[in-house]
Parts: C-alpha cells; structure tokens; sequence
C-alpha cells in the first residue's frame, strides 16, 4: 500500500512531494479526460476510495500521521480540480496552482476537516475539497479570462 499511496515513489521526490503528486497526476488526468462526466465521477469515486484506504495503511506503515510522502490524496485533488479543465496549457498551469494553493493554505472547510479527521479518510478529504475548490475557481476564471 505504500507504494500507491506515494504514488510509486514520486512522494519520495525532493522538497515538495504535495507538488510532485499534483504533477504526477497530470498523465492519468490526460488519459481520463476524453471520458463522458459519469464515467470520470465514476473513476474518480474509485480512485477516492483506493486513496482512503491505502493513504490510512501506509500512514501505519511509515509510524506518521498524513505523512509528506503519501501524495495519493493530491493524485485525487488534482484530477478532481482539472475535471472540468479544456485541456488547454493555460488552464493545466492554472488548475495546478489553484488547487497546490488551496490544498497548501486550507481555507475553511479545508482547514477544518484537515484539523478533525484522520487515518485514510483525514488524508483524503482536505485534498477532496482543495480539488472541489480549484476546479469551481478554475470554471469561474476560464469563463472570464482566456486560458
């Protein structure tokens, strides 16, 4: 489980693994993006679920909470962030810095359940709603501003 939950290794990378995680997920996001919206959510529920589970049992394997090596949950953010990303450049690159900002900062309720949960479901949900967050964020700036 620790291997998925630092997302085969790319965790263990230098300085930030929150960052790398997001940029690691950028290549599963490209292969889900030509899918319908139901069968996207549909992988995306699964992917949460997996993330639950083996983000709680490699946080018992590594002996710490949220551990900065475990990125399966910014795998999650970042692909729900960018779900309703057109794919252009702009928007990736913009998709990416809203949801590092919003899983880094933690605006409420962010900050919230980071402070109340914990196990799999602790490590998972903040970045749940970081990625809700940018990607609403994302929908409104691409309707103003051409990305």
């Amino acid at each position: 489980m620790v291997l998925l939950a630092t997302w085969f290794g790319v965790g263990r990378l230098p300085l930030m693994p929150g960052t790398w995680g997001s940029l690691a997920a950028l290549p599963l996001w490209w292969l889900l993006s030509p899918a319908n919206g139901l069968v996207y959510s549909g992988i995306i529920v699964g992917l949460t679920a997996l993330a639950i589970y083996s983000c709680g049992q490699a946080e018992i394997a590594i002996g710490r909470q949220d551990a900065p090596e475990i990125v399966f949950d910014e795998v999650v953010g970042q692909l729900i962030a960018l779900a309703g990303c057109s794919g252009s450049l702009g928007q990736i690159m913009v998709g990416v810095f809203l949801f590092r900002s919003f899983d880094i900062f933690k605006p409420w309720p962010i900050g919230w359940v980071n402070d109340r949960l914990t196990g799999g479901l602790g490590i998972v949900l903040d970045d749940v709603l970081a990625g809700v967050g940018a990607g609403i964020s994302l929908v409104v700036l691409s309707r103003w501003l051409p990305l």
